[in-house]
């Protein structure tokens, strides 16, 4: 409720790191690094319902889900080139230094 209120996302996957089971968490980050807050809350809202998983999953194209008022191109270029590292580096963020598990959830405040 506040516009002071900052997130960030960090993504600890259970299973191998591959390009078509990671299409929501690099859409989520794609979209933190190329939108404004304006677009970020709907846009993400709408790539976390199951019905959009579903149809991520069954091979449409995250294109398909942007929304009115965001930089389609900025981040369709962000998008193709994010590779799957960064995911890899919050995974080993995550197990080696917050001790999670794979696929265990966290919340963080204040960095604890």
């Amino acid at each position: 409720t506040s516009s002071h209120t900052r997130v960030g996302i960090l993504n600890n996957p259970s299973s191998k790191i591959k390009e078509d089971n990671t299409v929501i968490a690099r859409g989520i980050l794609t979209t933190f690094l190329t939108q404004k807050n304006s677009s970020l809350k709907s846009f993400l809202s709408k790539l976390t319902k199951e019905e959009t998983a579903k149809s991520l999953a069954a091979g449409t194209k995250i294109a398909k889900f942007l929304i009115p008022g965001m930089d389609d191109d900025a981040f369709e270029k962000k998008y193709n080139t994010l590779g799957l590292d960064i995911i890899k580096t919050h995974q080993m963020f995550c197990q080696e230094v917050l001790k999670l598990l794979p696929g265990q959830m966290a919340v963080m405040s204040n960095g604890r």
